[in-house]
Order: C-alpha cells, then structure tokens, then sequence
C-alpha cells in the first residue's frame, strides 16, 4: 500500500483502521491483535483513536491487544485526540460536555492515552474539535512540552477550519501534519469552503473521517443518498468494482491532496474494500460524475 509522507519522519498508511466503534465489535484481545496483524498484512499501519470513544474505553482495550504482542508497536502508527470532554460515568468530573484545550488537560490526556494504549508514545497527538475558549499559546506550549519528553512525536488538529489551523498553528513552532476532517462522497463541501484547498497550499495531508457517511451511503432513504448509490453503482460497473463502498473509498483516494479515508470497520471484507480501492482505475470524468450527483447539479 502507498505510504503518505506527512513530515520527514513520518509517514501514514493510505488508509487507516479506525477504531471509535471498537468497542462494539466485541473483540477479546486476542480477536482484535489478530485484526490488527491481518491489517498490517493488508499494508494498514495507521490506527486512529481518540480518548472519548468508547465512552473512554477504546485506548485501553487496543491496549490489552497491544500488550499480548509489544513488538507490534514497531509496526504501526498510532493517531489519538483529546480536547473534548464528555459527561460520563468514567469521568464523573465532568458536568457538562465542553471543550479543554488548556495545557494542563492536553498533557494530562495525552500521558492518560499512553498508559491505556500501553506505549510510551503516540505518533501523532489531535485537538479533537476547535475550541471557543482555545488559548493558542498555551495549547502549543502543551505541545512544546510533551514533543520535548518524547511522549508525543507529532500534532495536528481535527475539524478546524483553516483559520483556526493558522491560529494554533502561528503559536507552534512545528508543523501541524494533518485535519482530520468529515470527507464522503455524502460529504462534498470541504472541496468548495477553503478547507482542501488550504491544506493543500501548506502540504497538509487531510484524513478522512466518515468517508462512507456513517453507513447513510447504503441505508439513506433521502434523495442525495439514493442519487449518489445510483452513481456509484454505475461507476462500480464502468471499473468493474467489486461494491460501491470501494468506489467511494477511490473517489477519496483519488484526489491530487492525498486524503487518507479512516475505515472504521472490524469487518475483514470491509476494510479490504478500501485497500482495494486504491487500484480502482478512476478517471477524472468518473469524479465529476459522482461529485455531480453529490451536489445535484453540474459544476458552475
């Protein structure tokens, strides 16, 4: 599988297993290292958390898998976010769901992750949404701290616009190397708001989160859903895809700004889908089809 390279000592599998459903799957230890092997295999070796998923379960629970084979830690890259805190029996704390950004939350966080995924780091730290009461300063000086103790290698954000990037980013002395962004076929609009263009003017690899809409893609009932299967199906019969989902994954794939789309399955055949999906032979007049269909009308 091709590599992205998102700074000169990094670099992201194409595709990357998400794991914010983990917890759902059902999984024992043993169940999900043999997922996480079969995905190395497949050429996935990005995984991407975040400390709330699972209702703050998911980190330990990769964890448990991670500490049946440690030297799997070699291997792989490992994503996570903090920023958002949730109302919740594991952090009964919190009385309201909100947003911390402060130095003191992001490096508490982040040695939290650590010791649930049991690693001594993590390679690539998010802010998890923008945050109205964000202090840029100190966020970045959260960030200073933790790249100096090696306990985080890289950061980035998560839903920022680019004018909340350039904000975090103009405090920090390092780069920020990827938004991870909503991006579907379902989900068109941040080729026209700025936010493509924007990371792809400052060499940001953008991941994709939701890149087949949560599921809308095969179960929608509304009229933009069903418009857009219709043209994936017939795209899927033009390429001789094997389902739609792999020509919504190449529709990601196939874009100049090198998109990551973040699967989020703990299915086999659903994640070979996306690898897959990056030998689809896509043309640019296919693209247009399906973005036309995604907008319901033709581009201006």
């Amino acid at each position: 599988m091709k590599k992205i390279k998102l700074a000169e000592d990094l670099q992201f599998s194409q595709i990357v297993h998400g794991h914010w459903r983990l917890a759902e799957w059902n999984l024992s230890p043993e169940e999900l290292l043999s997922l996480m092997e079969r995905c190395i295999e497949a050429g996935i070796t990005t995984f991407d958390h975040a400390d709330i998923y699972g209702n703050y379960m998911c980190e330990e629970l990769f964890g448990q898998a991670l500490a049946l084979k440690p030297s799997l830690r070699e291997d792989i890259q490992i994503v996570t976010k903090c920023g958002i805190k949730l109302v919740s029996e594991n952090r009964p704390q919190h009385t309201i769901k909100s947003y911390d950004t402060s130095k003191e939350h992001i490096i508490s966080s982040a040695e939290n992750s650590l010791q649930k995924m049991n690693t001594d780091y993590v390679d690539v730290l998010l802010i998890h949404r923008p945050d109205p009461f964000m202090d840029p300063a100190e966020t970045a000086e959260a960030f200073h701290i933790l790249r100096k103790e090696g306990k985080v290698k890289h950061f980035g954000v998560s839903n920022f616009t680019p004018k909340q990037m350039e904000m975090l980013q103009s405090e920090y002395d390092g780069p920020l190397v990827t938004n991870q962004i909503e991006l579907s076929v379902l989900h068109e609009q941040s080729f026209f708001d700025g936010t493509i263009n924007h990371l792809q003017k400052e060499k940001v690899k953008p991941m994709a989160w939701s890149p087949l809409a949560g599921g809308r893609l095969f179960k929608g009932s509304d009229e933009k859903a069903v418009r857009v299967k219709k043209a994936l199906e017939r795209v899927a019969s033009e390429t001789e895809a094997s389902s739609i989902d792999e020509v919504a994954y190449a529709w990601l794939l196939k874009h100049p700004s090198q998109i990551m789309p973040i699967v989020g399955s703990g299915k086999m055949n659903r994640i070979e889908a996306a690898v897959n999906a990056a030998n689809l032979p896509l043309t640019r007049e296919q693209w247009f089809y399906i973005l036309q269909e995604s907008m319901g009308k033709e581009v201006d």
